[in-house]
């Protein structure tokens, strides 16, 4: 592996880097609030929550967060990640009261909040990586179906009633038999948008971020159709293959919020905190929340310019911080935010301060413009939530997992049945078992299940050799993981998997990109002993088996 030299010029951090960076970070800041707005308020109304909920997190998270957690250019706010565990909460603890199952769930936030804290004070950052990759994507696929399922009707103008995800989806073609048309060409006019952007390649048309041209198309066909005043129109009423040519349209298609921002907050609603199924949201707001911050935080890192890393325990602290304040005055649970992290680095934001100044524009947008946020239909941000849904579950993303190997689209697959099937917790669980049935097929021995036998050694100054014996995956790689963080930068490190019998996908990808992060800070490190392997399929990253003494003869 190559040695590759340590970025220079790292701007400055705290007010230093603010007097330094300000034009930078601003403009950045700008762009990712464009951005930033549809998303959080559709992010919020699909989760159940009024809508100011989701610029709440968002403001509380450029603010305030930003000016103490452990990332360089992460953005923090709510996320299409959390939309279905939310409203299974307020669905849950509200139990037909929409505005009790909020307040409910507020405190819910609140305590899965401080065991955030507590496992940033921990230090629990590395528990991310017992989680094995193909379950976790296949979670965030999982999350991606039903938010495509759910949001769908929203972008047509209908409200099926249907209670249930299996009656969601069967109800579509009713759906699409009773479309409303008008609330369907914004919404149908704001996927194709999406579509669209996707595919372009001049790059000047591409710099205006495709969700803001969503919003100002459906804003705009909004008051071409009237929606702020309720009114019946007809639809090709001399057409003999339509069954209903008569439609109403309304507010009720618009945003709706306060005109007083201070008349969004709520406070949380304690009275459920003895119950068994309170505590059940709690932990799936935790644990899908602080997994989801933490491999965001740690993807975005890969997309640093200046190569800096985050200190992922202090970002958990600092998002459990964020979100105990959100939980307490009415907003969403905020998470690392990838894509418009993403989006961040793209327009050259250097520091945190990007992140602050996206919450003070959407701060200052939701104080002093709340009638202008009103005239957004929700049919084009259901159109938003669709495309992040299908992202999400896209078909690439069974491509991938086949890619890398049959066993890795197994549980990747399992895992969707099993979210879609039962929920969130029970869906990872169940993927998490697959993954452990798939290594016990392949002769791991029980003693070598939750122990890696590895040994750390300085050969020679400055050359360090890890050797690993045995069966490395994902659940009994931690260890090896913090003794390697201990090794200082700077020197030669040669992994030895030769006398290793198995490893799987998500160990392959710690290695990997260990050697990669350690040669960008001014390291060496190397792979030896893989051809010693069978990997279970031609991608590089592929679980692999020892060879059996013939074969390496």
């Amino acid at each position: 592996m190559a040695n590759t030299s340590i970025v220079p010029n790292i701007p400055k951090t705290g007010f230093a880097g603010l007097v330094e960076n300000w034009r930078a970070d601003a403009l950045s800041g700008f762009l990712v609030f464009l951005i930033a707005l549809p998303l959080c308020l559709g992010i919020a109304m699909a989760s159940g929550f009024p809508p100011q909920a989701g610029i709440i997190s968002a403001i509380v998270g450029g603010l305030f967060v930003s000016r103490f957690s452990g990332s360089f250019v992460t953005i923090n706010g709510p996320a299409a990640g959390l939309i279905v565990v939310i409203l299974a909460s307020v669905q849950e603890l509200g139990q037909g009261d929409a505005m009790a199952g909020y307040r409910y769930t507020l405190a819910a936030i609140v305590c899965a909040s401080i065991i955030q804290i507590v496992m940033g004070f921990f230090k629990a950052g590395k528990l991310s990586a017992f989680f094995p990759s193909a379950a976790v994507h296949g979670m965030l696929a999982a999350i991606g179906i039903i938010i495509m399922v759910k949001q769908f009707h929203v972008m047509v103008g209908v409200k099926p009633d249907a209670h249930s995800l299996f009656e969601s989806i069967g109800a579509i073609p009713y759906s699409l038999m009773h479309m409303n048309p008008e609330i369907a060409l914004i919404g149908g006019l704001g996927l194709g948008i999406l579509i669209l952007w996707l595919l372009l390649r001049n790059r000047y048309i591409k710099m205006i971020p495709a969700p803001v041209v969503v919003v100002a198309v459906g804003m705009a066909l909004g008051f071409y159709f009237n929606i702020e005043h309720e009114h019946v129109y007809l639809f090709l009423p001399n057409s003999p293959t339509l069954t209903q040519h008569e439609f109403t349209i309304g507010p009720r298609f618009l945003v709706a919020i306060p005109e007083n921002f201070l008349a969004g907050f709520a406070f949380p609603d304690f009275g459920l905190i003895g119950s068994w199924t309170f505590w059940i949201q709690v932990v799936s707001i935790c644990l899908v929340g602080s997994l989801e911050s933490l491999l965001s935080a740690a993807a975005v890192d890969k997309l640093d310019p200046y190569k800096r890393y985050s200190d992922l325990n202090r970002d958990l602290t600092a998002v459990g911080i964020g979100n105990t304040i959100c939980g307490f005055i009415g907003g969403l649970p905020m998470i690392a935010e990838i894509v418009r992290s993403s989006a961040n680095v793209n327009n050259g934001a250097r520091t945190s301060w990007a992140n602050f100044f996206h919450g003070l524009c959407l701060l200052v947008f939701v104080a002093f413009f709340p009638k202008l946020i009103h005239e957004i239909p929700l049919a084009s941000l259901a159109a938003l939530l669709v495309f992040t849904g299908y992202r999400l579950a896209s078909p690439h993303e069974f491509v991938k997992n086949f890619e890398i190997g049959y066993e890795q689209l197994v549980v990747f697959v399992v895992t969707i049945i099993g979210v879609l099937a039962t929920d969130l917790l029970i869906g990872v669980g169940i993927g998490i078992v697959a993954e452990f049935i798939i290594h016990v097929l392949r002769s791991v021995r029980w003693n070598e299940v939750l122990k890696l036998y590895f040994k750390i050694e300085e050969k020679t100054p400055g050359v360090f050799e890890i050797k690993v014996d045995g069966a490395a995956f994902f659940a009994n790689f931690l260890s090896l993981k913090s003794e390697l963080s201990a090794i200082p930068g700077g020197k030669n490190l040669i992994f030895d998997l030769s006398e290793t019998e198995t490893i799987d996908h998500t160990v392959m990808e710690f290695i990997h990109d260990f050697c990669e992060d350690y040669g960008r800070q001014g390291g060496h490190a190397e792979i030896l002993g893989l051809d010693q392997h069978v990997p279970a399929s031609k991608h590089p990253l592929a679980p692999r088996k020892r060879m059996a003494p013939a074969q390496r003869a």
